[in-house]
């Protein structure tokens, strides 16, 4: 997949009541005075929260407010940056193919091309790990879903570029698909002191196999469970603490604490409205999770919102809270039929990965093009 960091377009400090906080986005600006408590702020205190963006600036934004310790990203956004014209953004694509040139001499053009890709994902992640103080994931090349050591390959190289530019290793989360593959790469990474994400999550057993491996994250979807469950004999709408994606998040974060994972993180992302007109209701519902990552349009609109936010999930109940009292052991074969079974998971995880393999392909071309204009002015 490509750096989960984003070519286009945060030690969590706490805001304390007296603390005013500007946010501008679109131009305009919500100030939160000394009286004024907001959902961000008080989401912030009960979960560790990520921005899921691209853009540099609104990164930068949010992470000085103190409610934004991590930034994410995924191909789209990567593919976005590298295409989008914008000065800052065409630096790092003329970074990335002049360090691609250099550092794969003698590589067959495809080569050329894919460690163009990576690097483009590490400049990147270059800028975003001055805005935050926490994680910045990067992924790899989503293609590589299906092949371990391939995946390993680029893992390693990555996690290399970015110890090259002073950058240490427990700063960055490579990103992996929640496939087979995927997760035995992250069982091996993780023992190189590789931390991984595991994406795509929208199936329980992906979350056990991956906290099995000592993954250090997984990111669930609840969003497209919903939309899974809703286009499927589901009901298009739900009380919050029913939403389909909601549950599952929940039975994740409820087996993680009390079968011992709790060094692997449950990160929801992607997020639907359970209610029409309700956009922030599996986020609230879900408050109290390890930690989140949301993107700017629905930082805005907790910021705007004073009303109270309950904690719904907590470490001290969720042993009691959890209804799979026997631990699932899974060996890779196990795990391949469970997920097979699983028809909503399989269904997402293989849009998921049809999808960002689409705009890698766009990223991909444009790369492509940018060496040929090279050759060719070099050549005239």
């Amino acid at each position: 997949m490509l750096v989960t960091l984003l070519l286009a377009t945060a030690a969590r400090a706490l805001l304390v009541p007296t603390t005013t906080t500007t946010v501008r986005s679109r131009g305009q600006k919500t100030v939160l005075g000394a009286s004024t408590r907001s959902q961000l702020m008080s989401l912030s205190e009960m979960t560790v929260l990520s921005i899921d963006s691209g853009d540099l600036s609104v990164i930068e934004e949010y992470a000085a407010t103190g409610t934004i310790t991590d930034a994410t990203t995924n191909p789209l956004f990567v593919a976005q940056a590298g295409t989008s014209g914008d000065p800052r953004y065409v630096e790092f694509v003329d970074r990335a193919v002049a360090y691609a040139r250099k550092n794969a001499a003698g590589e067959e053009d495809e080569g050329v091309v894919a460690l163009a890709m990576d690097r483009l994902a590490v400049e990147l992640g270059l800028e975003i790990v001055k805005l935050v103080p926490g994680y910045v994931s990067t992924e790899v090349d989503i293609r590589e879903s299906f092949d371990t050591e391939e995946s390993l390959r680029r893992a390693r190289r990555i996690i290399a570029m970015y110890e090259d530019a002073g950058v240490d290793r427990s700063r960055i989360l490579i990103k992996l698909a929640g496939t087979c593959e995927g997760i035995d790469a992250a069982r091996i990474l993780e023992k190189e002191g590789i931390r991984c994400n595991i994406t795509l999550v929208f199936g329980f057993v992906q979350a056990v196999y991956a906290a099995q491996a000592e993954a250090r994250l997984i990111s669930p979807f609840p969003g497209r469970i919903k939309d899974w469950h809703a286009a499927n004999g589901g009901a298009s709408s739900y009380d919050p603490d029913d939403d389909p994606g909601v549950v599952a998040v929940k039975r994740m974060f409820h087996y993680y604490k009390r079968h011992g994972h709790e060094a692997t993180i449950c990160m929801p992302a992607s997020w639907r409205p359970s209610r029409p007109g309700y956009p922030l209701d599996e986020i609230r519902a879900l408050a109290g999770v390890d930690r989140m990552t949301i993107p700017p349009n629905l930082l805005e609109q907790l910021n705007a919102s004073t009303d109270p936010l309950p904690k719904n999930l907590d470490v001290e109940t969720a042993k009691d809270d959890c209804r799979d009292t026997t631990p699932l052991d899974l060996s890779p074969a196990k795990f391949r039929l469970l997920l097979t079974q699983d028809i909503c998971a399989t269904t997402k995880l293989a849009e998921g990965i049809n999808a960002f393999v689409a705009e890698t392909l766009k990223l991909e071309t444009a790369i492509k093009a940018k060496l040929l204009e090279e050759e060719e002015d070099a050549s005239s």
